[in-house]
């Protein structure tokens, strides 16, 4: 008698402990019996759907649900005794309860089916998810705005994975690429980069995963993008690094400064026109008081004194005074040439066109084959490139650079000239708007050279380091510079007196198209 007492102590005890985890528990618990009537309620299955537990406690379940499934439960139950075939039961799912005040609510629903001794109940566990959907609404809102944002911006915005696969391209991006997004999806974002970008960039990815060293990420810079049609453009591009759940990516914010750069290129070119300009005009102030002065008065002097004789009837003094006019006029004469000559290197002339240099050197290097045979002068030559320029401006270049460097040779020293390119770019990956790529010619001589304190002087007119001792007026370096900033470039060089003269010009491979005024 007293094992069965303790037993009974036990399983009483048993029922209180589990009563209060019931009874406790935060999801509703409902059980039911074969007929779908109510036969418990814990507290938060009752505070879940507004009710006390004696309120439902010997109701049909269908009370707790919204149509249909209210008018349908009883056939639930019914096609569940007569075929077996679970549709919650053993799985649970997402369904809809109805409150006390009338209101839906969502909340998960599993279902176990219990065999008593003497009957079947079905206990249902009740978790309401209504702030969970509420969570997920205003989440799925939120990116629907982010990809809204995304997909309207006018900026290119690409996103690549670590290995720099192509993971989400926006319309602006792939417009500004030249693709349909479904093109560039998955592929290499080296696609977008032309050469040297496009095969050093896995390299540029490894190198920062190796190091964490940042060239671009979190930075910005410009850069040179490459369209599907094989065109290039620049861009501003920034970057940033973005940690996810499992993995990370990168998301590439792209700016299209094609009409920026074209902008700072022409005043880049302006203001290196006007500076040069400006300069001129005192130049041409200070010729116009001084050197042109000087032929105009001899002229005037001797010809006032020619006027009141005959030539014929001068004495051999006033035939000096004669021949001495003609030599001033005609001193004056090569003055104007020369200032004509200048005066047409404008940034009006002709426009431009492709130019192979090689072909103008070698129409050059005609041109003074007697002065060459003469000198015994020895030209070395390399391949040099083709740019867009005036052809006749090239010309007058190299005519006059190379006249100089036969003229300005060492006595008893034959001349040797040697002529060369190399190609540069003014700024690290930019080569999509005109005057981001460059060519240095060098010039070359073994000749008499110059103290490079007087580097600046030798490109202005009219000035001539040697004075009277070499023929010419001084202005062929000074139409050589304008040329060359006309080119996008300019003129500068490197010298050592008995020793040579290297000149090195810069020129722009392309320019900008001429607005029309």
């Amino acid at each position: 008698m007293e094992e069965t007492s303790n037993h009974y102590e036990h399983s009483l005890d048993n029922s209180t402990r589990l009563k209060a985890i019931i009874d406790g528990a935060i999801d509703g618990i409902i059980t039911i019996d074969s007929k779908g009537i109510v036969e418990t309620m814990n507290p938060a299955a009752a505070r879940i759907f507004g009710y006390v537990p004696e309120e439902i406690i010997g109701q049909n379940i269908k009370v707790l649900m919204p149509e249909p499934d209210h008018s349908q439960h009883d056939q639930y139950i019914q096609n569940y005794y007569r075929t077996g075939e679970a549709q919650i039961i053993g799985k649970g799912r997402e369904v809809l309860g109805l409150k006390k005040d009338g209101s839906v609510f969502p909340f998960m629903l599993s279902i176990s089916e219990v065999r008593l001794q003497d009957k079947l109940i079905f206990t249902g566990i009740v978790h309401d998810i209504s702030e969970l959907k509420k969570t997920e609404a205003a989440l799925r809102e939120s990116e629907n705005k982010i990809n809204s944002i995304i997909q309207a911006a006018v900026d290119g915005i690409i996103t690549i994975d670590t290995r720099g696969a192509i993971e989400m391209v926006n319309p602006s991006a792939a417009r500004l690429f030249g693709y349909d997004a479904e093109e560039l999806l998955g592929k290499s974002i080296n696609i977008l980069m032309p050469e040297p970008d496009r095969s050093q960039h896995n390299g540029y990815m490894h190198h920062y995963h190796e190091t964490g060293e940042k060239r671009i990420i979190g930075i910005g810079r410009e850069v040179t993008g490459k369209r599907k049609d094989g065109t290039v453009f620049p861009f501003y591009l920034s970057i940033s690094e973005v940690q996810l759940a499992d993995r990370k990516v990168y998301t590439g914010f792209v700016h299209d400064i094609t009409r920026q750069k074209i902008t700072e290129e022409r005043l880049r070119r302006y203001a290196a026109e006007l500076e040069r300009s400006n300069r001129e005009l005192q130049d041409f102030a200070y010729v116009s008081s001084h050197d042109l002065q000087e032929p105009l008065r001899k002229i005037q002097a001797f010809g006032d004194r020619l006027l009141t004789k005959e030539y014929d009837n001068l004495s051999e003094q006033g035939k000096d005074y004669v021949d001495r006019m003609l030599n001033a006029a005609s001193r004056m004469q090569n003055l104007i040439n020369d200032l004509l000559n200048f005066s047409r290197v404008t940034t009006k002339s002709k426009p431009f066109v492709k130019v192979k240099l090689d072909d103008i050197l070698t129409e050059v290097i005609s041109d003074l084959e007697v002065s060459i045979e003469k000198t015994s002068a020895e030209i070395i030559r390399s391949p040099l490139p083709e740019i867009e320029a005036e052809p006749t401006q090239m010309r007058q270049l190299f005519q006059n650079l190379l006249s100089n460097a036969i003229k300005f040779r060492k006595e008893n020293e034959t001349p040797i000239i040697n002529i060369y390119a190399k190609n540069l770019q003014r700024k690290a990956h930019l080569t999509a708007t005109p005057g981001d790529e460059v060519t240095e010619i060098y010039i070359e001589d073994n000749g008499i050279g110059f103290d490079e304190k007087y580097l600046d002087r030798i490109f202005n007119i009219f000035q001539r380091l040697e004075g009277q001792r070499y023929e010419g007026s001084g202005i062929g370096l000074a139409v050589c510079r304008k040329i060359a900033i006309r080119h996008g470039g300019d003129i500068t060089a490197k010298s050592q007196l008995g020793i040579g003269t290297r000149f090195i010009i810069t020129l722009a491979l392309k320019h900008p198209e001429e607005e029309e005024q």
